[in-house]
């Protein structure tokens, strides 16, 4: 069964081209029809009761999926062809862009990979006695509550309630598996006569919830506490705000699926090697605490990531990839908006980026009440928009967007952009690529119809494979004529080691440790080789380097002597001064024997002194062969016999009779 897109004009307020729509996205179309959600639902019915429809209309999708169902028929897709391309002052220009809009809706994707969260109601509450023992109190019949109460306030003599007093000293975990820390920790005494009492204090005291209610009012107990699932926090003298929080906290109570946002592979992370730290991207800019060191590599906690992708952005070696969805998904939307909107007569597009809720509502309004967007400005819809790195922002351009921007959203985690962008514009030219800050719907139109537009790739590429491979391919064809490697700023992950072979001795712990195998030895002489397009820029072989003879250079070196192996360093081998077979380093080899031959206790003598300038082989030769071998055994015990015991005694002469 073929797709077929349904279009609606949205009672004559936008122009549709459908011949053109159709003929360059490669689907077939329905009539435009005039008013589909209203007038026209019996078409709609028929269209969605055909299926495979696609509906070109996203304000009145819930009305069409309920259609669905009391039609008993799957859900048909959707596509905004109105607030992205018709309502514009260019809109009778926009055929290409809605072509490439229904292009992209078709691509397939894979659902995103989840785990269960399951949440029995163990909800804690900490605060002052009096907010927090009224809090518990209205959520006590849905949640199993315990109150931690922080100040000296009474506990109540209600039993229906578990009360304890202390201090909140830490916080792990997230919906459905909270773990806190408890310092000057007192149980209630619910024994004796008179108001109940709590017992003596202790730290370090330990629980379990499954919800985590924090009306202390202080500072949140967990980094970026909107991102953590099952944390729930209010300012204590907005009762408005306890009310909504304690309504959404009765609501965290049953089976719920948590989306697993990255992919981890731990083989080809360059955080650690050898209690040497190298890279740290990750760990830096993750907004949640959700990733950690772990050993020579780093541990992501799933349950508390909260997907915002800036680890993936930025990890050099695709050790962390984003999951949800896949970069190469990302890719290939970009790919297919550039070609079928210039296959459909459209000429340097531009791309804009934005995420899912501010970013969509932005267009939206500014398409209602305002100008809407240019004609070849194509707008790209994101979950969240923080892993939308450098590879990504150059592949868009070498897939045939003359600019791309990126719309901004208030809470938008920018650490990672912020770095990308400037990694962007370095290899990709300034002006290229800009991140939109506006928050006005009516502003954002005039960012855009009044941008200068530069000319696009002679020809686009496909970007395929992991994001380094893309970022080199598209730099590739943004700088076809580089001769000289493009300069970096401080901490890109591309770049060249620089050795000063005056100081370097060739002991090669730093090819031993370097994690992405840029550096390497040769077995058959002293040499250190290097593949810049492998290097990382982790900067653990700077660190590990005895003689500090290694520093790094950010740079983008297109050419192809960067995916081959050039000599860094490189001396004459030594010669074995008694089978002649090379080993060692020549030049290291005589600065050892000018320092210990004749200097030293263990090489006081010649013979001694010789065998530094031999190899392993003969060294052992020559050692077994000493007189003062350590490792000698002396030769076999001679055996003794009944004779030998008497003739010490002295019952036998020399004769062999006994004396007398």
């Amino acid at each position: 069964m073929n797709k077929r897109l349904v279009l609606c004009s949205c009672e004559g307020s936008q122009s549709i081209a459908a011949d053109t729509v159709s003929a360059a996205a490669g689907i077939p179309c329905s009539r435009v029809h005039t008013a589909l959600c209203t007038t026209g639902l019996q078409s709609a019915a028929e269209e969605i009761g055909a299926g495979e429809a696609i509906i070109a209309c996203q304000q009145e999708r819930a009305r069409f999926e309920d259609l669905a169902t009391e039609l008993g028929v799957p859900a048909p897709g959707f596509v905004d062809l109105r607030d992205r391309a018709g309502w514009s002052d260019e809109g009778k220009k926009a055929g290409p862009k809605m072509a490439a809009l229904a292009a992209e809706a078709l691509l397939q994707t894979s659902e995103a990979r989840t785990v269960d969260v399951v949440s029995e109601g163990v909800c804690m509450i900490v605060g002052p006695g009096e907010v927090a023992l009224a809090a518990a109190a209205q959520v006590s019949d849905a949640l199993a509550v315990t109150v931690l109460i922080t100040d000296d306030a009474e506990p109540p003599l209600d039993r229906g309630l578990d009360v304890i007093s202390g201090r909140l000293k830490r916080v792990t975990g997230a919906l459905g598996g909270f773990r806190v820390t408890i310092d000057a920790l007192r149980q209630l005494e619910p024994g004796g006569r008179g108001a109940f009492g709590f017992g003596a204090p202790r730290d370090g005291g330990t629980s379990e919830c499954d919800v985590l209610i924090d009306l202390t009012g202080g500072v949140s107990f967990v980094p970026a506490p909107e991102k953590r699932e099952g944390y729930l926090r209010a300012d204590p003298a907005d009762p408005l705000a306890v009310a909504r929080l304690l309504m959404e906290a009765t609501q965290l109570v049953g089976t719920f699926e948590k989306p697993l946002y990255v992919r981890m592979e731990e083989q080809l992370c360059a955080h650690s090697r050898a209690g040497q730290v190298g890279c740290t991207r990750c760990l830096d800019v993750c907004p949640t605490g959700a990733i950690v060191p772990d050993g020579d590599h780093v541990m992501i906690d799933p349950m508390v990531c909260a997907g915002c992708g800036a680890c993936s952005a930025l990890c050099p070696s695709g050790a962390i990839s984003y999951d949800a969805p896949t970069v190469g998904h990302v890719m290939r939307r970009m790919e297919v908006l550039a070609r079928v909107f210039t296959e459909a007569g459209g000429k340097a597009p531009r791309l804009l980026v934005h995420d899912r809720d501010h970013g969509a509502e932005m267009i939206r309004l500014a398409a209602r009440f305002g100008r809407g967007l240019p004609a070849d400005v194509i707008p790209m819809e994101l979950d969240v928009i923080s892993g939308f790195g450098h590879a990504e922002m150059l592949a868009g351009l070498a897939s045939g967007f003359a600019a791309v921007d990126v719309l901004l959203a208030p809470r938008t985690e920018r650490d990672a952009l912020d770095g990308e962008l400037v990694l962007a514009q370095a290899i990709a030219g300034p002006g290229r690529v800009r991140l939109l800050d506006v928050a006005d719907p009516d502003l954002l139109p005039e960012l855009l119809y009044g941008a200068d537009v530069t000319a696009v790739v002679s020809e686009p590429v496909l970007p395929m494979g992991a994001r380094r491979q893309v970022a080199r391919l598209s730099a590739k064809a943004l700088n076809p004529d580089a001769v000289a490697p493009i300069p970096l700023p401080d901490g890109a992950p591309y770049g060249a080691v620089l050795v000063d072979t005056e100081s370097c001795t060739l002991c090669l712990s730093c090819v031993s440790l370097c994690p992405s195998g840029a550096l390497i030895d040769n077995p058959d002489r002293p040499e250190l080789r290097f593949q810049e397009d492998a290097c990382l820029q982790c900067g653990i072989c700077r660190t590990i380097c005895p003689e500090q003879a290694i520093t790094l250079e950010p740079r983008f070196d297109l050419s192809d002597a960067a995916l081959g192996q050039q000599v860094l360093n490189e001396e004459e081998p030594f010669a074995c001064v008694e089978c002649g077979s090379l080993f060692g380093v020549k030049s290291t080899i005589e600065k050892i024997t000018e320092k210990l031959a004749g200097k030293h206790a263990m090489f006081g003598s010649s013979d001694a002194a010789r065998m530094i300038q031999m190899c392993d082989d003969c060294r052992v030769k020559a050692q077994f062969g000493r007189s003062d071998n350590p490792f000698a055994m002396g030769g076999p015990r001679k055996t003794r016999t009944t004779d030998d015991y008497l003739q010490e005694r002295g019952d036998f002469g020399p004769s062999g009779r006994k004396d007398h």
